[in-house]
């Protein structure tokens, strides 16, 4: 009986604190999926990637972590910063962005967990169901 906390991470790695890190993290976590057979949305994996690490650079502070636990039917991502304060969400809109709601709304669950020296924030994905057709039966 093993727990997801129990796997190995698939990526674990520091990113530079500069905004070119948001289309690193979705190269790496990309290249991962793959390696994975991860059979679920990539896009979507990778819209939640790119706002974690958005948040972490714009609203964290330091350089972000990155690591990722996946197999074919699971993924969990998490983004580490130095920054103490957590993040809320906020009302969706042009004002606030999208952020946290789009992790929400795409993830099976998410969180975020002070930890030593900062904070991580979680979330999890899961491939969907195909439904077989009687013909391919």
């Amino acid at each position: 009986m093993g727990s997801k906390e129990a796997q190995p991470y698939h990526v674990d790695t520091r990113l530079p604190e500069e905004m070119g890190s948001i289309t690193a993290s979705r190269q790496i976590i990309g290249e991962a999926l793959a390696a994975r057979g991860y059979q679920g949305q990539h896009e979507d994996v990778l819209l939640v990637v790119s706002e974690l690490v958005t948040n972490a650079l714009v609203h964290g502070d330091g350089p972000p972590s990155l690591r990722m636990r996946a197999d074919a039917f699971s993924v969990r991502i998490e983004v580490s910063d130095a920054g103490a304060d957590l993040p809320r969400p906020r009302e969706p809109g042009p004002g606030d962005g999208w952020g946290l709601h789009v992790v929400r709304l795409l993830s099976t669950g998410w969180g975020i967990a002070p930890v030593e020296g900062g904070k991580t924030v979680w979330c999890e994905l899961a491939a969907g169901l195909t439904r077989i057709r009687p013909a391919e039966i």
